[in-house]
């Protein structure tokens, strides 16, 4: 028996597998990978460097389009928004062009002062009956109508919200103690009735075989109570505006649309 040369091959062998450059025993470790060498799997382009050449300049040009829109949008904005200014008294139209009806801004839930009054406005009709009769109808609340239909919605129409609303400011902007201002005043009256219509035929008002002939619109303004710790002495009591009875043309008489 060798002793001493089975000591010196053990040796050997551990002399091995601790080096660097000695051949690996099966099962061993995995040798770690230089890191001062390449990078064996590159990862791949992302984003826009992925595409092709083509769909490249497409995208690069379609940003391009969207900033160029973002910063018109913005400026525009800022002019409408903005205290008058050169700038906005020279291009007014073309300002106002580009921010109504979609983009218009409104301030006032930042007012100081904000308006501490409901109003609504109501509607009522004078029938001509399939009999040949006439009857005039009790008075509808539009404006409680649109808040039944939006109290529990979560997304509420914008013609449930603002149609009503902004035509009869529309129409008290334009006229001067109930005769219209102008081309616009005379828009907002027609605007106005063809809404009044085509209420009034959601709600059957004409009946079986009734055509409306006359409409008239009112609107009900009370101030909101103050709360309660307020030492503020505000009249609650409701102010009527009636407005006199319009004739319905014939191709309005069916539905508010000529």
């Amino acid at each position: 028996m060798n002793v001493y040369g089975e000591g010196s091959h053990v040796r050997q062998r551990r002399a091995g597998s601790e080096g660097s450059a000695g051949p690996e025993e099966p099962g061993g470790p995995a040798p770690r990978p230089d890191p001062s060498g390449p990078d064996p799997s590159p990862e791949p382009p992302t984003g826009v460097a992925a595409l092709s050449p083509r769909h490249q300049i497409a995208a690069t040009v379609t940003l391009g389009v969207v900033a160029v829109v973002v910063c018109v949008h913005l400026g525009m904005t800022f002019l409408h928004v903005a205290p008058a200014n050169t700038v906005s008294k020279e291009h007014g139209t073309a300002v106002e062009d580009w921010i109504y009806p979609e983009f218009e801004q409104n301030w006032k839930l930042f007012a100081p002062n904000p308006l501490q009054q409901n109003v609504s406005v109501q509607v009522r009709a004078e029938v001509l009956t399939a009999d040949g009769g006439v009857r005039t109808t009790g008075w509808y609340d539009l404006s409680a109508q649109d808040g039944r239909a939006i109290d529990g919605n979560p997304l509420p129409s914008h013609t449930q919200q603002n149609e009503l609303r902004r035509a009869w400011d529309f129409f008290v902007a334009t006229h001067d103690d109930d005769r219209p201002v102008g081309m616009r005043g005379a828009l907002a009256e027609s605007y106005l009735r063809r809404i009044m219509v085509m209420r009034l035929e959601r709600s059957d008002a004409a009946g079986p075989g009734g055509v409306v002939d006359r409409i008239q619109v009112r609107s009900r303004t009370a101030n909101v109570p103050p709360p309660r710790w307020s030492e503020e002495q505000v009249s609650t009591k409701p102010v009527y505006r009636t407005l006199p009875w319009w004739p319905v043309p014939e191709d309005e008489a069916r539905g508010g649309i000529g």
